[in-house]
C-alpha cells in the first residue's frame, strides 16, 4: 500500500507538472486495478489526459472496469477513434448501461460500430425497461441441450471459442429442452469433475430456477445471492431462454442498491460513481433538491411552534429541551425505517405484514420510551423542578412510541405504493416527528403545569 501512495504522488506530481513522458512510464508499471484506483481518485478533467498516456490494450481493460457515469464522462473528454473499440469490448448488459449515459447522437455513434451479433445483443438489452433484470443480464455464451452428455459438452464448449473477456462468466450453464425451456444450470466444474456419460440435466443444479427478463433487478439478484446461483437463467414471457445473470453481476446490482438506499436515507442522490472523480456541480445536484424539499417540510415545525407561542413565553424552560426531545424522536424513527427497510429487502417483511410491524415496533417504542422518559424524569426533576421531569418523562414516552410505530410504516406504505421505501425513510421522518413530537410536547406540558 506504501509503494502504491508513493506512485501516486509521483504520478500526480508528473501529471501536474506536466511531465506527460514521466506519466506515462509511471502508469506502464501499474496494474489495471492499480490503474483503475488512480482514476477513481482523479478530478474529472483530469481523467481523460491520463486515459491517453495508456497503452491501448491496458486502456480497454480499464475502461470495461470503470463505472457507467465514468465511461459517459471519458467518451465526452476524448472523442477518438480508441472509444469505439472499448465499446466493443463491453458485455452487453454494459453496453446498455453506458449507452444510457451518454447523449443520442453518441449512442447512435457507438451502437453503429458494433458488429451485426454485438449490435442485435446490445438491442435485445435495451428494449427492457430500465431497472428489471434483462436491461442487467448477460447473453448465452454457451447453452446445453437436455440429453448431452458432461463430454459432449465440455467439447461443446471448447469449440465456441469464448473470447477471453467473456471467459470469466462460464461459471453456470444453463440446461435447456427442445423448446429452449430452463430445465435448471450446471456449474462448469460440475462438468469437468462428471463422469463422461454424465448427462447435464442429472447435474443441474436448481432445477427450474429462473427469472422473467421484465422482474426487477434487485430481485433477481437476491434470488441468486439466496440461492448462490453461479448463473441465474432470464427467460421471456413464453419460459425460453434469453440471457443469464451472474452471481458477479447480481453482488454488482446489491452493491449499486446498497449505495442508493444508503444515499437517499441520508437525504442526497446517489453519485454512481467515485466521489474524488464526481464533479462539483453533480455533488451539488445530488443534494439540493432533498435539502429543498426537507426545508419545505421544516417549515412544519416553525408553525407548531407559533401555534405554542404563548405556551413557551409563560414558561421559557420548556424551550431547552426541543432539541433533546426532537432529536431523540427522530433517531428512533430512523432507527425504525432502517431496520424495516432492511427486512423489506432481504424479503424477511412484506407488505401485508404491515399490522405484525406495527405491532412490535408499538412495542419496542414503548419499551425504549419508559427506559429513556425515567432517566429524564429523573435528570429534569433533580436539576429544575418535579413538574418539569414529568412534562418530559412523558414526552420522551410518547415520542419514543409514535416515533417508532411511524417509522416502521412508512417503508412499507412505500412499498405498497411502488416507490423506494429508502427515499420515504429518515428524511421525511424526521420532518414528520420533529412536527409531532413538539405537539405532543407542548400539550402534555400544558397538561401537567397548568399553563
Amino acid at each position: 500500500m506504501d509503494q502504491e501512495l508513493d506512485q501516486e504522488v509521483a504520478l500526480r506530481s508528473a501529471l501536474r507538472q506536466e511531465r506527460l513522458t514521466d506519466a506515462g512510464r509511471l502508469l506502464r508499471e501499474l496494474s489495471p486495478v492499480e490503474v483503475e484506483r488512480f482514476l477513481d481518485r482523479s478530478d474529472p478533467h483530469q481523467v481523460p489526459i491520463v486515459f491517453r498516456l495508456l497503452d491501448k490494450e491496458l486502456a480497454v481493460q480499464v475502461f470495461a472496469a470503470l463505472d457507467p457515469r465514468q465511461q459517459s464522462q471519458l467518451i465526452r473528454g476524448l472523442r477518438d477513434e480508441n472509444l469505439q473499440q472499448m465499446f466493443g469490448q463491453l458485455h452487453a448488459s454494459s453496453q446498455a448501461r453506458l449507452l444510457d449515459e451518454v447523449p443520442a447522437e453518441v449512442a447512435r455513434r457507438l451502437m453503429a460500430g458494433l458488429g451485426s451479433q454485438q449490435r442485435a445483443d446490445a438491442g435485445r438489452v435495451l428494449g427492457y425497461p430500465s431497472g428489471s433484470v434483462g436491461r442487467r443480464m448477460s447473453p448465452v455464451l454457451v447453452q446445453l441441450q437436455a440429453g448431452t452428455t458432461a463430454e459432449h459438452a465440455l467439447r461443446q464448449i471448447r469449440e465456441a471459442r469464448i473470447a477471453d473477456r467473456h471467459r470469466d462468466r462460464l461459471v453456470g450453464l444453463p440446461v435447456v429442452d427442445a423448446d429452449h425451456k430452463v430445465l435448471g444450470t450446471v456449474g462448469l466444474a460440475d462438468l469437468v469433475c462428471a463422469a463422461g456419460e454424465d448427462l447435464v440435466e442429472e447435474l443441474a443444479a436448481s432445477a427450474g430456477a429462473s427469472v422473467l427478463a421484465t422482474e426487477d433487478d434487485e430481485t433477481a439478484a437476491r434470488l441468486s445471492a439466496e440461492h448462490h446461483l453461479l448463473a441465474l437463467p432470464v427467460t421471456d414471457e413464453t419460459g425460453r431462454l434469453v440471457g443469464v445473470l451472474t452471481l458477479d453481476d447480481a453482488v454488482g446490482i446489491l452493491e449499486d442498491e446498497e449505495s442508493e438506499d444508503s444515499a437517499r436515507s441520508a437525504g442526497a442522490e446517489p453519485l454512481a460513481q467515485p466521489y474524488l472523480s464526481t464533479p462539483v456541480t453533480r455533488l451539488v445536484r445530488s443534494r439540493v433538491v432533498w435539502l429543498l424539499v426537507l426545508a419545505v417540510g421544516a417549515t412544519l415545525t416553525v408553525q407548531v411552534l407559533e401555534v405554542f407561542e404563548q405556551t413557551l413565553e409563560q414558561l421559557v424552560v420548556l424551550s431547552i429541551f426541543i432539541p433533546l426531545l426532537i432529536g431523540t424522536g427522530g433517531n428512533t424513527g430512523n432507527q425504525a425505517a432502517t431496520t424495516v427497510t432492511r427486512a423489506l429487502a432481504l424479503g424477511d417483511v412484506r407488505a401485508r405484514d404491515a399490522l405484525r410491524v406495527l405491532r412490535r415496533e408499538f412495542l419496542v417504542g414503548l419499551m425504549l420510551g419508559t427506559a429513556l422518559g425515567t432517566v429524564g424524569l429523573l435528570i429534569a426533576g433533580l436539576v429544575y423542578s418535579w413538574g418539569i421531569g414529568l412534562v418530559i418523562g412523558l414526552t420522551l414516552l410518547a415520542i419514543c412510541t409514535v416515533a417508532a410505530t411511524v417509522g416502521s410504516l412508512m417503508p412499507i406504505v412505500a412499498k405498497r405504493i411502488g416507490v423506494d421505501p429508502a427515499v420515504f425513510s429518515n428524511p421525511f421522518i424526521t420532518t414528520v416527528v420533529d412536527a409531532l413530537g413538539l405537539v405532543v410536547y407542548f400539550l402534555i406540558a400544558r397538561a401537567v403545569l397548568g399553563i
